[in-house]
């Protein structure tokens, strides 16, 4: 199943303002990690999610982690994924077998394992979470995706939730997309590009707090 928004779609001339918003507005602000009331895993097959939830535990940012992921529809599974991992799991099952691999009680993760999409993610998570009982989130998510997935748990989560990004890179053809260096590839710009059109079609759609 084809995404509605290409992966990489055709990117416009960008002059240096415009460079400037597309990285504010997807990989958010820059935020220093601090401890927080609980951990939110976007789902994903890349390691980066659980690693970076290991990272976060070990280091005494959290002590509950909220798990989300069933099968993406349209996404296209990690390199490391694929050949390790049996299609018939789903990626919340896969991130928690190494959540507890690694040594983080079962008692200390809550997950859900059927959605499809980031929204879903955040919907389903609030049916076995109670997200009013916290007052801080730390959120783990591929960085040039960030502003999308925070604008998505704003939109549905109480409004005074404070939400700290702990994030990753994602490597595309062997080039590494980072905030300080997606608009010197191709690839990286594609990226980044279609998360603008996702942020605009979506908040149009009401699934995410619009720009």
């Amino acid at each position: 199943m084809k995404p509605i928004i290409p992966r990489e779609p055709i990117v416009p001339e960008l002059n240096k303002e415009e460079v400037e918003f597309l990285t504010d507005l997807t990989f958010g602000k820059d935020i220093q990690a601090k401890a927080c009331d609980a951990l939110f895993v976007f789902s994903g097959t890349h390691s980066g999610h659980w690693e970076k939830a290991i990272e976060a535990y070990e280091k005494k940012y959290i002590q509950k982690i909220v798990v989300t992921g069933g099968r993406s529809l349209t996404g296209v599974p990690h390199p490391e994924w694929e050949g390790n991992h049996h299609e018939e799991y789903s990626e919340a099952d896969v991130i928690i077998s190494q959540l507890k691999h690694a040594g983080i009680p079962s008692q200390a993760i809550v997950y859900e394992d059927k959605s499809t999409n980031s929204l879903e993610n955040v919907l389903f998570a609030k049916e076995v979470f109670d997200f009013s009982t916290v007052k801080s989130l730390m959120v783990i998510c591929k960085s040039h995706v960030t502003g999308r997935q925070l604008r998505t748990l704003m939109k549905h989560l109480p409004e005074k939730l404070e939400y700290i990004p702990y994030t990753f890179p994602t490597t595309y053809r062997g080039i590494e997309v980072k905030r300080n260096n997606w608009m010197d590839s191709e690839i990286g710009r594609k990226r980044v590009w279609g998360e603008y059109l996702r942020i605009e079609k979506y908040g149009r759609l009401g699934h995410l707090q619009p720009m």
